[in-house]
């Protein structure tokens, strides 16, 4: 009976109660969306599909003909809808209102997709900070930072959680791994196995495995003596065979087969459409359900678990990072689920090799470009690591203050994530001040590191240039007034340490952090004790920038060289 009355006064509604109500409900609709953020299909398709649908019954009994209804209400719907979401991020009650930034930045996301989809975000934020100082509104609720001390409040001990746009990089949530959790507790927990793997005890019973992928990579070059080959695509494969190690047991030959299951290009392809769900989180909620969305992940993820399979029947031969995650050592009361232990090992063979092959090849472009740099390494490895000498041995790293330097300088130089890492206030916290900004809740923050690193208020001089020399500097083991490269330079010399964390900050930190500078250190000693390199004659080294891609971690395109032996009648 009430229900028959009810589709009777609804049905009854004249033409002008049918447009307020389209209107009214389009205002409660937004409210709906800008509160809670729904991603659930079935929720969304009622909100934005049906209810103007139904909307549009009501309409047609007052338009002929009766066809237009749909369009009117559909129309009015979403110009209200998009109206009221326009006026309100463009008015000054919107609590970034008061942050400068670009109107389609402040309109929208899809502005900010559009920028990071041609992979310089990098730039353009540069540029903003350049333009507009250190606090850029970069979306409707976000902001970019440029101010050191803002680090510690936004990613230290005590700072903030991983922001929204994490989850939308989990095309499978049920198996997110490490990097995509938000809760403080829950990551925690998650991350103690890690922890164990990554401890100093554990990466003295690493430096074996790398020692034998190392010798791998320095014999497969040395059959390519006097030819031109990709450096970075070498390097790529080495740092993936060793990370398929360290994994799962073993299992992937990409320097020794190439990478005939397209394995490189599966991690690549991926990161690509990571930045899109980054900045659209519930674009990938809505589509993960999708054929054909998310391939790379599912493939990626089905050669996990194949692997997981035939490390766990083979058992533990050595205590690698699958011993760990799968509570082999027994530490844990509890073993986790087989669907965690691929997840982890998986994002462990991506984000191991993928990043330690950038910041690889990052140093060895620069010290190609910079050959006064390369000599004084090269001169450096030769003193410890003489003809004949072990180069990859461990025992000189403490005394190669220039080797330090020289890796350092190209993080500083070319941070691997050079925009910085999203975080959030907590529900309920009102907010967070972080340096001189204060970020209410509901909005989010990420430090620009591309800017930070460059920001003259941090590292003087030559805050643009490579100088590994200002790293000795500061260690006391040269003068600045003594630096050939700063004759005449009368300035300050500045070297903020905060500013730099190349490998994350507080508890979101990378914890492979030792293993990704031991596994450099070893290489780069063993390359230059037994190759001299040189670019490729033919190859415009301008391209090495041009094709480097911000796809949340630094993208890499090819670095073409020459390789000659140092010792042509030496064992390698």
């Amino acid at each position: 009976m009430l229900t028959s009355q009810l589709f009777s006064v609804v049905m009854g509604l004249s033409l002008r109660q049918v447009l307020t109500s389209i209107i009214g409900l389009s205002g409660v609709t937004y409210l709906i969306f800008k509160r809670y953020e729904p991603a659930n299909p079935l929720v969304v398709f009622t909100l934005l599909v049906a209810l103007p649908s139904f909307l549009s019954v009501l309409l047609a009994q007052h338009v002929t003909p009766f066809l237009l209804a749909p369009g009117i209400t559909f129309a009015t719907f979403y110009v209200s809808l998009i109206s009221a979401t326009v006026l309100y991020r463009l008015s000054p009650f919107h609590p970034l209102a008061n942050y400068p930034g670009p109107l389609p930045c402040k309109l929208s996301m899809f502005w900010m997709t559009w920028v990071s989809k041609s992979g310089k975000r990098h730039i353009y934020l540069k540029k903003l900070h350049d333009k507009y100082g250190d606090i850029v509104r970069i979306g409707p609720n976000e902001v970019s930072i440029r101010e050191a001390s803002a680090i510690n409040p936004l990613m230290g001990t005590t700072g903030l959680p991983k922001g929204p746009n994490w989850p939308g990089r989990a095309l499978h949530p049920a198996f997110s791994p490490l990097i995509i959790i938000q809760s403080h507790d829950e990551h925690s927990r998650r991350r103690k196995p890690w922890n164990r793997a990554f401890s100093t005890s554990s990466l003295k019973g690493y430096e074996p495995v790398i020692e034998k992928r190392a010798r791998q990579l320095v014999e497969h070059l040395s059959e390519h003596k006097d030819e031109v080959v990709d450096l970075a695509q070498w390097i790529s494969f080495f740092t993936f065979d060793f990370m398929g190690d360290m994994a799962f047991g073993g299992g992937y030959e990409l320097m020794r087969d190439g990478d005939k299951d397209g394995l490189w290009k599966v991690v690549e392809d991926g990161l690509s459409l990571g930045i899109i769900f980054e900045h659209l989180p519930w674009l990938s909620r809505l589509v993960r359900g999708l054929p054909g969305v998310g391939e790379d992940t599912k493939r990626m993820r089905s050669m996990g678990i194949r692997r997981a399979e035939e490390r766990m029947k083979q058992g533990s031969t050595v205590k690698d990072l699958f011993y760990y995650l799968s509570n082999e050592d027994g530490s844990e009361k509890q073993s986790p689920p087989y669907a965690q232990i691929v997840s982890d090992g998986t994002l462990a063979v991506i984000a191991g090799s993928d990043t330690t092959a950038s910041a690889m090849c990052n140093i060895f472009f620069l010290l190609l470009k910079h050959p006064n740099v390369f000599k004084r390494l090269q001169d450096e490895v030769d003193k410890f690591y003489p003809h004949g000498e072990d180069a990859l041995s461990t025992k000189h790293h403490h005394q190669m203050p220039f080797l330090d330097a020289v890796i350092n300088e190209a993080l500083r130089f070319w941070p691997i994530i050079m925009s910085g890492s999203q975080r959030a206030p907590t529900r309920g916290s009102g907010g967070a001040a972080l340096g001189p900004f204060f970020i209410p809740e509901g909005n989010q923050a990420r430090i620009h590191f591309f800017s930070v690193l460059r920001d003259p208020r941090n590292f003087s001089p030559f805050p643009n240039s490579f100088w590994p020399d200002r790293w000795l500097i500061v260690d006391g083991l040269q003068d600045l007034s003594t630096s050939p490269d700063t004759q005449g330079y009368t300035g300050e010399f500045i070297h903020n340490q905060a500013a730099f964390i190349p490998f994350s900050h507080g508890p979101y930190n990378c914890v492979g952090k030792n293993l990704a500078l031991l596994e450099m250190k070893m290489v780069i000693c063993h390359l230059l004790q037994n190759f001299d390199i040189r670019f490729d004659e033919k190859w415009n080294t301008d391209a090495w920038e041009r094709d480097m891609l911000d796809v949340f971690v630094m993208k890499k395109g090819k670095l073409p060289v020459h390789i000659a032996l140092r010792h042509p009648s030496a064992s390698l």
